[in-house]
């Protein structure tokens, strides 16, 4: 009996690729809550990662789903790796793509998550203390208006 290149190859990748589906629905998570007055606020963090940088890079960029239970700013960021961290906005003016500071923080609006994404709002940090490279973590401390600060470990990884 003969079994065709392709079938060889399939039946060969099948735990590979039951491997990686298995995978896939781990995501990285991170809550913050305080209770006042017995009403308790949190801030969820799902999925942070930033992209690698090349040797010699100064800036870097980080990327994160965030939602708050109540209205909250999300007023800064911080890291180790870098002199500076802020949040950036991208947007298009004249047909040109714009990157500017978000100087007054990133609005949180209770019950809905606000996506920084490639292309659009972002942790932008600058004066790295050397590469962002894959398979590292960079952590990064966020405060708010009103929950306490929390670090999250962003995974160095390419988009997907």
């Amino acid at each position: 009996m003969t079994m065709k290149p392709t079938v060889i190859a399939l039946l060969l990748l099948a735990p590979v690729l039951t491997l990686g589906a298995c995978h896939q629905g781990k995501k990285n998570s991170t809550t913050a809550s305080i209770e006042t007055d017995g009403v308790k606020a949190t801030v969820e963090v799902t999925d942070p990662w930033c992209r690698p940088t090349p040797n010699g890079a100064q800036a870097g960029a980080c990327y994160l789903t965030i939602k708050s239970s109540h209205e909250n700013t999300m007023t800064g960021v911080a890291t180790p790796m870098a002199a500076n961290a802020m949040v950036h906005d991208m947007t298009m003016a004249n047909g040109m793509m714009n990157m500017s500071e978000m100087a007054d923080g990133l609005p949180l609006k209770g019950g809905e998550k606000v996506e920084l994404k490639p292309g659009g709002k972002h942790l932008m940090l600058t004066g790295l203390t050397g590469p962002l490279v894959e398979g590292s973590a960079v952590p990064l401390t966020l405060t708010f208006s009103d929950t306490p600060a929390m670090t999250v470990q962003a995974p160095v990884r390419q988009p997907k």
